[in-house]
């Protein structure tokens, strides 16, 4: 369990990095009204996409099989925990899977379009709203020490 623990908190680092580079291509794109390419502009999203997409599996594996999962609150239920197990425990797996939907939104809806601005506009909102929230559910504390 202690190495499920390890590969996602390391993997954290390489899909935020890879989450931001997808955001800021899709803004300078959009901004810069450049053609959506395959060779770039696609690839980095697509990786984006799989590379959160590997995190929220290993996510779930964690949250069901971690003592600081579905164990700690069949544990003390809801009300037994206190702030930072309740971010571990609740916040942090239900905002993140929301955050992987708005990037799965981002991702299906950038492909309906041919405009290289609407695809940019596309992944610039959904994938923007998918990092903040994903930011938003970091266990900072641990994650920095």
């Amino acid at each position: 369990m202690e190495i499920l623990q390890n590969v996602h908190s390391y993997l954290a680092y390489v899909v935020l990095i890879v989450l931001i580079l997808a955001v800021f291509n899709a803004v300078t794109g959009l901004v810069g009204n450049r053609m959506f390419t395959l060779q770039k502009d696609f690839r980095i999203s697509l990786f984006a996409l799989i590379l959160s997409h590997i995190q929220l599996i290993l996510g779930v594996l964690l949250f069901f099989f971690s003592t600081s999962g579905l164990k700690a609150l069949q544990a003390v239920g809801m009300s037994g925990l206190n702030a930072p197990a309740r971010l571990l425990a609740v916040e942090h797996p239900f905002i993140n899977i929301i955050a992987i939907v708005l990037i799965t939104i981002g991702w299906s809806r950038h492909k309906k379009f041919m405009e290289g601005k609407k695809k940019f506009k596309s992944i610039a909102l959904f994938y923007g709203l998918g990092l903040l929230l994903i930011l938003s559910r970091i266990p900072w504390a641990q994650w920095l020490n």
